[in-house]
């Protein structure tokens, strides 16, 4: 079991490193688009810092399959949200990013949610699953990938109106997720089938089944849409959105499909249950647009507010410096004459 928390530990590490190295880069390349995904893919492989957070990317991809043969699915994955500390302490000082308040205290929440995941397990009790029926695989997968899809086809349809609210990328974390979410299942079954026989054996048993299928489209779908997306948004925000998502998503539906069971202690199972709950809670609460710039908000404000001296729906002019500290219906303190006034 210790082999699987030190290699969950290493995932993190380059998993941070990864998606720091990754946004760098974005933010010297043109502007990407989902809706072109080869003229994306094109473009990232044209950047040196890119590749290299790929490869650190891959190589955790490659630490994640150990963990996913030694712990199971619900361990592992409070493991490596445990990783967002990492992230933000990089993002801090790599990219210059500043969480809010309300983020902060957000994050916080869900580090403390999936600390109660990990402090569930109990490893004389759990049960590592290996296999699982392909129907039921499928059948959660396929689901969620068109939903992930159409969530994220959504979210820039919304980015695209001209008077929009900027977005902070909660949309964009939540549906890329989703695809990593499913990601994790093929993972978590294609460890299962990495046996001890030739490569020629493993390489059938591992064509036979659904999951490098799965691994594939989510590999594509998931580089478009997460590059674009965090060329877009901030790595702090977005990568922890996207890896809450992805942990829930694996935990509660890859125990079960993988036939790892819950705890028999009710403490146990309070905390493996409450800490799932708050953390799906802590998300939906998340606000999901920026506050605006000051620059926006100043271009909103001479939108509404008239110019001095301007004109009224009824043609008279406004004249706001005009008596200032009258009350209403008072006028000036020393009307002038009119027409039949005596002097």
């Amino acid at each position: 079991m210790w082999w699987g928390v030190g290699a969950a530990l290493i995932a993190n590490l380059l998993y941070s490193v990864g998606f720091v190295l990754e946004k760098r880069a974005l933010g010297g390349l043109p502007a990407l688009s989902a809706g072109r995904p080869v003229r994306v893919v094109v473009t990232l492989v044209t950047s040196p810092l890119w590749l290299v957070g790929a490869l650190a990317l891959a190589a955790g991809f490659a630490a994640q399959l150990v963990v996913y043969r030694t712990l199971p699915i619900a361990a592992a994955q409070g493991i490596f949200v445990s990783g967002l500390v990492l992230l933000l302490l990089l993002s801090s000082a790599v990219l210059g990013e500043r969480p809010t308040g309300r983020e902060r205290h957000a994050l916080g929440a869900v580090l403390v949610a999936l600390l109660m995941v990990v402090a569930s397990v109990r490893e004389r009790d759990e049960v590592v699953g290996g296999e699982a029926p392909w129907g039921l695989v499928l059948a959660v997968s396929v689901p969620t990938l068109a939903a992930g899809v159409a969530l994220y086809a959504q979210v820039e349809r919304r980015a695209r109106r001209r008077h929009r609210v900027p977005t902070n990328g909660i949309g964009y974390g939540v549906a890329v997720g989703l695809l990593y979410g499913v990601s994790s299942l093929a993972v978590k079954g294609a460890a299962g089938r990495l046996t001890d026989g030739g490569a020629g054996e493993v390489a059938r048993a591992l064509l036979g089944s659904p999951y490098p299928y799965l691994l594939l489209f989510t590999a594509v779908a998931g580089l478009v849409m997460s590059q674009t997306a965090l060329q877009r948004c901030r790595a702090s925000l977005i990568v922890p959105v996207c890896t809450t998502v992805t942990a829930l998503f694996t935990a509660v539906v890859g125990t079960p499909v993988f036939g790892e069971r819950l705890p028999d202690d009710p403490l146990p199972l309070f905390l493996r249950v409450a800490g799932t709950a708050l953390a799906l809670s802590v998300l939906l609460a998340m606000p999901r647009h920026d506050p605006p710039s000051p620059a926006r908000a100043a271009r909103r404000r001479d939108r509404t507010c008239p110019p001095p001296n301007s004109e009224d729906p009824h043609g008279h002019r406004r004249d706001p410096a005009a008596h200032p500290g009258l009350p209403p219906r008072q006028g000036a303190a020393h009307p002038a004459p009119g027409p039949g006034r005596a002097l």
